[in-house]
């Protein structure tokens, strides 16, 4: 992804079918605080795609524990959109990049793929902010990461990112008693 530091500047809202009617959602609002792993997919038509995303389910129910938003992005309309959605038993967010924005932004249109509007398949591992931490290229199946090569790669980022990620660190309590005393003082 020529030139890209955070992903913000992707899209600012994309359509989303989860729990509803459709609804624009930004990648923001999807992360909140928390850290994310943005899948942009190839589209519907794949079925390495598919693949991917069944074994991202794994993965998501991790997340639900982890202070960790998953979100996939594919170049496809609303309705095929769900349709892997639902092919794949996934649960999160799916956002359709209908008018191809994320693609054409990020430049990672598929050229070698004259039959649809493929996206190059990217993974990304974000920290808040929409911060890029790490970026997977799955233009080949292999190169797509494992939910155990995102566990670690997520375990590192939190180690960097949450001062408590240690709570057996002198003054990582320390920190916490002075704030716990302030709040009880009040």
């Amino acid at each position: 992804m020529p030139g890209h530091r955070d992903a913000q500047h992707a899209g600012q809202e994309l359509t989303d079918l989860c729990g509803g009617p459709a609804a624009k959602r930004s990648l923001s609002e999807l992360q909140g605080t928390d850290a994310m792993v943005l899948s942009l997919g190839r589209g519907e038509h794949c079925p390495r795609e598919r693949q991917h995303q069944r074994e991202m389910v794994r993965l998501h129910q991790w997340c639900a524990v982890a202070f960790t938003q998953l979100v996939t992005v594919l170049p496809n309309d609303l309705h095929d959109t769900y349709k892997m959605r639902i092919a794949t038993g996934a649960y999160w967010p799916f956002l359709a990049d209908t008018d191809l924005r994320v693609q054409r932004t990020l430049q990672i249109e598929e050229y070698t793929d004259p039959h649809h509007h493929a996206t190059v398949p990217h993974t990304l591992v974000l920290a808040p902010g929409l911060v890029v931490d790490k970026v997977y290229v799955g233009y080949w199946f292999w190169g797509r990461p494992s939910p155990e090569q995102l566990w670690t790669d997520l375990q590192d980022l939190l180690r960097r990112t949450k001062t408590d990620f240690d709570p057996t660190l002198p003054e990582v309590r320390a920190t916490w008693e002075q704030a716990n005393a302030t709040t009880t003082a009040v």
